[in-house]
């Protein structure tokens, strides 16, 4: 397992489907997962340090997470399966592991949330970086859109106007 950061939020200019970007913390490799839109939203908000009056699906399961004693360790990018991802968020409770199954992008969502590292297998690490080397493109050819650090086109402040503007529906859209 290679510890990941999210690089980059944008789109699939091919499907207009949203795409998570994963960069290895010590290395060049990418590993891009396409997700929903709320969870898009979700990660976007995040990222951009918007806060809500009242907690949205992911803050909830962290605060529930929390009020019930548990601790989340980290997220277990895992496998590919039929073109699906799997992750586990590994939770310390009472001093005891527990790994629950759950979506790379709800995990990815949560992490952010709850400050946890998140880690990829090494061989979607791989299988990634072979994917994107064979195309003889890098991943900013294929998607198009906002930067973690700094999106494309628009400053932080400038983004969270953006979303604020935004229906969780409305984020297949997002184009800056």
């Amino acid at each position: 397992m290679n510890e990941v950061k999210v690089a980059s939020l944008g789109l699939d200019k091919a499907s207009n489907t949203p795409v998570v970007i994963l960069q290895e913390m010590d290395g060049e490799r990418v590993l891009p997962i396409w997700i929903g839109p709320g969870e898009a939203s979700a990660i976007a908000m995040e990222l951009a340090g918007m806060k809500f009056s009242r907690p949205l699906t992911h803050d909830l399961f962290t605060t529930l997470m929390q009020g019930l004693g548990s601790e989340l360790q980290r997220v277990l990018i895992t496998k590919v399966v039929d073109n699906t991802y799997h992750a586990e968020l590994i939770l310390r409770r009472d001093g005891e592991m527990v790994s629950i199954d759950a979506r790379p992008s709800d995990s990815i969502a949560i992490a952010l949330r709850a400050k946890a590292p998140i880690f990829a297998h090494d061989d979607l690490l791989e299988e990634a970086s072979i994917e994107i080397q064979s195309a003889d493109m890098e991943a900013g050819d294929i998607f198009e859109g906002a930067d973690a650090e700094e999106p494309a086109g628009m400053d932080a402040e400038q983004l969270k106007e953006y979303l604020k503007k935004m229906n969780p529906e409305d984020f297949g859209r997002f184009n800056p």
